[in-house]
């Protein structure tokens, strides 16, 4: 059975919607960002030097960081100083998803601080109208060795869960104990989401950690997503074996009886994983070109939207053309949910908002240090995906160039 596109009149070319909660400094803040990150020149150097310079606490770095890059992609170095970006944000119809910029403190005192951190942003979020989602990585909870341990353990099983009932038996006593903390720790945070009505969207990691993240983020489902769909998993669909992980996962849904909860993404390692791939002599998980990738995570949208009410899905994706076959996608009455980063895609977020289309932007928030691995990511992206600045840069400009006109 097939789905039924209808046309819907979409236009993510209309700057004065999409810049609209951007006043003129801010734009012109933003378009020098862009120049900048457009530079590879620039952009290497700053790649290298930034962590190193916040590392040693250099105070004009990291003036320069919370003026630039830092007010472009991040709510806030604490909680309460992202309220006024969410409000603002709600202002234009987007909701809010809040992510706390912890990539794990790599002990068992950081990971417990870190689950606090969490139960609180889900608590903030429980208080705010406009914050249906918050976001963690299992990083931040778990030893990324030690997951990488399981994964190892995991692979040439047929079953996800089998494979990871498997690799916990396999664990020496001390690791037993330590992974039961991790799981201890994640359904703290799902219980809390659940009971204040809070969805828990768990971010993808490297390939060579996911499939434990994949497994306990599925135990997670199996217990909360009875009612409905407390718990996201994200799949990065720039990995070619990821549109067959999506139907087995709606299958294990099925067949258990819990709603499937599916965050779309292409992904944001794609680097980091040839390189790995190449230098360890085995096949790239990742996709052989773009095409491929498009072609899957359309495909992944259609899966998923013809499998409603027992999928729900977000589409995150700063992809015009996905985001455009998501909204011709949808069926009355279902909730689809389009997000976006902060700071990037603006022309997509708020012309979606305008359509009556429920979209958020993902919106971290933390101290600088704790950040700047997420900053250092947005940057490399921008700079790999094909045109990304250019694009982000060329809007800017043509909404600058609109307001000129306008006041002459």
């Amino acid at each position: 059975m097939s789905i039924q596109h209808k046309q819907v009149e979409l236009s993510f070319e209309d700057t004065a919607t999409a810049f609209a909660h951007q006043d003129d400094p801010a734009l012109k803040k933003a378009h020098f960002l862009f120049s900048v990150m457009g530079n590879s020149t620039l952009l290497k150097l700053g790649l290298v030097l930034t962590p190193w310079a916040v590392k040693w606490r250099i105070p004009m770095v990291r003036t320069l960081l919370r003026q630039t890059l830092f007010q472009q992609f991040v709510g806030g170095e604490t909680l309460e100083k992202t309220k006024p970006v969410v409000e603002k944000l709600q202002r234009f119809g987007v909701e809010t998803i809040l992510d706390y910029g912890a990539e794990g403190e790599g002990d068992e005192k950081g990971f417990d601080a870190a689950t606090q951190q969490f139960l609180s942003v889900i608590d903030y979020a429980s208080s705010q109208t406009s914050i249906p989602f918050i976001s963690i990585k299992v990083t931040g909870i778990a030893r990324f060795s030690l997951l990488e341990k399981l994964d190892a353990l995991m692979s040439n099983q047929a079953s996800l869960l089998d494979a990871y009932g498997y690799a916990c038996t396999q664990l020496s006593e001390l690791e037993k104990e330590e992974w039961n903390r991790v799981e201890v720790r994640l359904n703290k945070i799902c219980k809390r989401a659940q009971e204040k009505n809070i969805a828990v969207l768990i971010d993808a990691e490297e390939t060579w950690i996911q499939d434990p993240v994949d497994a306990l983020t599925m135990q997670m489902m199996a217990v909360y997503n009875r009612a409905k769909s407390i718990v996201y998993n994200t799949i990065q669909l720039y990995r070619h074996d990821r549109l067959a992980f999506l139907k087995q996962s709606a299958q294990t849904a099925t067949e258990q009886g819990f709603m499937l909860g599916v965050k779309l993404v292409r992904g944001a390692y794609m680097e980091k994983e040839r390189t790995r791939a190449l230098g360890m002599g085995y096949p790239s998980p990742i996709q052989p070109d773009k095409a491929a990738t498009d072609r899957d995570y359309n495909l992944a949208l259609e899966f998923c939207l013809h499998h409603q009410p027992i999928i729900a899905t977000i589409v995150a994706t700063h992809n015009e053309q996905s985001s455009k076959l998501a909204a011709s996608l949808q069926k009355p009455g279902t909730m689809l949910h389009f997000s976006q980063l902060y700071g990037m895609s603006d022309n997509i977020t708020f012309n979606l908002a305008k359509q009556g289309f429920h979209v958020s932007k993902y919106l971290p928030f933390g101290p600088i240090e704790e950040v700047v691995p997420y900053l250092m990511r947005r940057a490399q992206e921008n700079s790999s995906v094909a045109g990304q600045t250019s694009r982000e840069w060329n809007l800017i400009q043509k909404e600058r160039n609109r307001r000129k006109q306008h006041r002459h």
